[in-house]
């Protein structure tokens, strides 16, 4: 990140109280010099230099003595600057996605540049050094990492250019960043299976979420089977080429000896290939198999029995990016990271494990 050098106290302590007035910590008048100089950790006369500059470039006007300072702030001054943003894709097929296509738009509409970079990671065949150069060879003010891995994001964190990680193995960095706590609703899913049966729950994620160790969801998975007395190992989270080709030749090895009862699949991709996969070899959800999509797709309204999924509202993680846009388009270090809260949503391709003794109660109609 840049960090902004001043030449005086005065000037640091100027900026920080400008910083205040347009980010809204300080809303239509400023505390007293007293107040502020006891929150700034500087001396009074600091304080009183600063705040006769702020009035003199207009952003303050005296109301009288002993009357706090009115805060007048201007459009521009309000108004973050344009940044040419740069959203680094996991894979082509992302420039698909609703919400990135409306990211897009909604830091256009908030006065930024920003475009999708014309090569995903996937593209660059996930190597760091490829990745590396293909970012330091085109021209951005901030970039936006989507389902980056440890080893990408730490790259981005040593860079002086602005960085936020949409998704991807984020926890525990100094980067910022948005995602989704599905942490409930995985270990709801868990337990629904298992009270329903299940014994072999197969987790099917890529390979950024299993290497070099399974991240926290994966690692949440495989506890939570641990404290239903199920044993666990790489059965439970399998390795696989992440391709079509190699998802099909992981069912077909999964099923050939001991076949899951419940598969979770991570992304809607997975699901829709997995369901047709195995639906042409006659293995049916939820008869033979219960199957569970971890992330949500529009497409899902329109099935019927209704997907089991987790679901999110991608409207929260889009206003967070481009609220960190304009953050950073002030000056400002904006390193925080949110999460935004997931359901489970129970539908019909979920059902009692085949040959359990579990037997699915329905309430019985009021109808006559």
């Amino acid at each position: 990140m840049r960090v902004r050098k001043f030449s005086t106290l005065t000037d640091h302590v100027t900026e920080q109280i400008r910083l205040g007035m347009v980010e809204g910590h300080w809303r239509e008048t400023l505390p007293g010099r007293d107040r502020l100089a006891e929150e700034l950790g500087c001396s009074h006369s600091t304080v009183e230099e600063a705040l006769q500059r702020l009035a003199i470039k207009g952003f303050l006007v005296s109301q009288g003595p002993g009357r706090r300072r009115r805060i007048q702030l201007t459009e521009e001054v309000i108004r973050p600057r344009a940044l040419r943003v740069a959203i680094l894709l996991y894979e082509p097929s992302d420039r698909k996605m609703g919400y990135l296509v409306e990211l897009v738009h909604r830091l256009g509409g908030s006065g930024h540049e920003a475009a999708f970079a014309p090569k995903t990671m996937h593209d660059l065949g996930m190597d760091l050094k490829r990745i590396s150069r293909f970012v330091e060879a085109t021209e951005a003010d901030a970039w936006v990492i989507v389902a980056g891995s440890r080893e990408v994001l730490e790259w981005f964190m040593g860079r002086e250019t602005p960085a936020f990680a949409l998704f991807g193995r984020q926890r525990q960095m100094n980067i910022a960043g948005a995602g989704v706590n599905k942490a409930p609703a995985y270990v709801e899913v868990v337990d629904r299976l298992v009270t329903m049966g299940h014994r072999r729950i197969v987790n099917l994620v890529r390979e950024e979420r299993r290497k070099p160790v399974p991240g926290f969801l994966d690692r949440l998975f495989l506890d939570q089977l641990s404290r239903h007395g199920i044993q666990t190992g790489p059965y439970n989270l399998p390795d696989w080429e992440n391709s079509p080709k190699g998802l099909h030749t992981l069912l077909d090895s999964l099923f050939r000896t001991t076949p899951p009862t419940a598969l979770l699949l991570d992304e809607p991709t997975f699901f829709i290939s997995a369901r047709d996969h195995l639906a042409r070899k006659g293995i049916i959800a939820p008869e033979s198999v219960s199957l569970v999509c971890c992330d949500a797709d529009p497409s899902f309204d329109w099935c019927l029995p209704q997907i089991t999924h987790i679901r999110w509202d991608s409207r929260l993680i889009v206003q967070r990016v481009v609220r960190w846009a304009d953050q950073i388009g002030r000056g400002k270090d904006d390193r925080r990271q949110s999460a935004s809260k997931a359901h489970l949503v129970v539908g019909g391709t979920i059902g009692p494990a085949p040959g359990s003794s579990f037997r699915l109660i329905l309430p019985q109609s009021t109808n006559p």
